[in-house]
């Protein structure tokens, strides 16, 4: 109970910490992006473009007192906790939560067609964060969801179950893992203080040790990658595990091993300009210009990824205008929501994806298999466009608490032939006088963002 107590405190002191931020991946720089070469990748990854929209779910020991995930256990300037204990009472509080952590409620099945309500096409699910817990029963270590509080549990490889509740929603499907393990020994050696989050030993001094890091984690993502059926993406975590940080974990050998497997996999190791970053992922934020390449905008339901007590949720509007904006640059949007400890995706994250899936019902066709327009942006409308050609998209993003204007106009993207309501049909009156086209829109509209086809 004073340990249960104590992690109240802390669990303010944390989030608080947390929010002033440090652990925001930057988006790599985008004259470095490399387009695949291996032709199955690149018809994998156009199919994933089109899918725009997606899920990340976080979830693991950070999920029992909600608070930020593995971030509270890093020693860097940027993260504040209480005073009341000492570092290493707090980590092994902290490491300890996988003795709490048992999902009795588990329903990775309500999960997925929550998700598949809400107009995703992907998901990503988080199998290992920083802090090493291991969401699948890997036997490489210990510390796993298979050999703790839920080990009783017939589902305790929730991976498995997590994978197919999707899969039989047909979501592509991907897998997060975290290059830096900060539970290992091989990665933070007990011999020597933390150092922030990079390995905490001087590798030239201990190559061999460094070297069976380099094992751990290949034999990790090769279980990944041979016993949980199909997956799509190889969602890597943890930029600042990489060669020019000297830390090399050798990803040519774990992308020819994961492919070996999967053939057509996508790999994201994010940040790292290279061949390996299929796709670019800026987190919680959207580029300022429209993209030619692929990229993903990692977005939060609330403001943390993974659950917690008391959410300040985003609406269904500011969403839908989120992922609009997105479209129109060229990218894809992947909305973070984390199941509650008990297993659940709890009733408001709900409420608030089943009103983004009833828009996307209507207007989906103005995000979904789009691509963009030279001319994507004016005043509060963006722009997408068929494939073929055939017509654009105007999606008007209605700012939140704002009344629907009687018409709305614009001076790109002109109608040839005539302006329609996508989802009705209904033909609208439409005059262009001066380079400028005025649409006169339906009087009882309902009081939400909306999408026109431009033909």
């Amino acid at each position: 109970m004073h340990k249960k107590l104590i992690s109240l405190a802390f669990l303010c002191v944390v989030t608080m910490g947390v929010m002033a931020q440090g652990n925001v991946h930057e988006q790599s720089a985008p004259d470095q992006y490399q387009w695949p070469t291996e032709q199955a990748v690149l018809q994998k990854l156009h199919q994933w473009q089109d899918f725009k929209f997606g899920v990340l779910l976080h979830w693991g020991i950070y999920s029992v007192p909600g608070i930020v995930e593995s971030w509270s256990i890093c020693v860097e300037d940027w993260i504040r906790r209480d005073t009341t204990q000492t570092y290493q009472q707090y980590r092994d509080w902290y490491f300890g939560l996988a003795d709490e952590f048992n999902p009795t409620q588990f329903d990775p099945v309500q999960w997925a067609s929550v998700m598949r309500d809400a107009g995703m096409k992907y998901m990503i699910f988080t199998t290992k964060h920083h802090d090493g817990f291991c969401m699948f029963d890997s036997h490489e270590t210990d510390y796993t969801i298979a050999h703790h509080a839920f080990a009783a549990d017939s589902r305790c490889d929730v991976l498995r179950y997590v994978l197919d509740a999707f899969r039989n929603q047909q979501f592509m499907l991907g897998t997060y893992f975290s290059k830096p393990d900060w539970h290992s020994q091989y990665y933070w050696w007990d011999v020597y203080p933390n150092r922030g989050r990079n390995v905490n030993y001087p590798i030239e001094k201990y190559p061999w040790r460094w070297e069976q890091f380099c094992q751990f984690t290949y034999r990790q993502i090769e279980e990944i990658m041979s016993g949980y059926g199909n997956v799509d993406i190889l969602w890597l975590d943890g930029g600042w595990v990489c060669t020019e940080n000297n830390q090399d974990i050798h990803m040519d050998r774990i992308v020819q091993m994961a492919r070996s497997h999967q053939p057509g996999l996508i790999v994201v190791d994010r940040t790292i300009r290279g061949p390996y970053e299929n796709y670019q992922t800026p987190e919680q934020t959207i580029p300022k210009e429209q993209l030619s390449y692929p990229w993903e905008s990692c977005i939060t339901l609330s403001d943390d990824w993974g659950w917690t007590p008391h959410p300040r949720w985003k609406s269904p509007q500011r969403i839908v205008n989120t992922l609009a904006e997105i479209v129109a640059k060229g990218g894809n949007m992947v909305l973070g929501v984390g199941p509650t400890p008990q297993g659940l995706i709890q009733p408001e994250a709900v409420e608030r994806l089943q009103g983004i899936g009833r828009w996307l019902r209507t207007y989906g066709d103005a995000i979904y298999g789009t691509t963009i327009t030279p001319h994507y942006h004016e005043g509060n409308i963006w722009f997408s466009a068929a494939k073929d050609g055939s017509r654009k998209y105007a999606i008007y993003a209605l700012p939140e608490g704002g009344p629907l204007p009687a018409t709305i106009s614009w001076t790109i993207n002109m109608p040839m032939k005539r302006v329609s309501m996508l989802g009705s049909g209904k033909k609208l009156k439409h005059r262009i006088s001066d380079g400028r086209v005025t649409v006169t829109l339906p009087r009882g509209m309902q009081q939400q963002s909306f999408a026109l086809v431009i033909e």
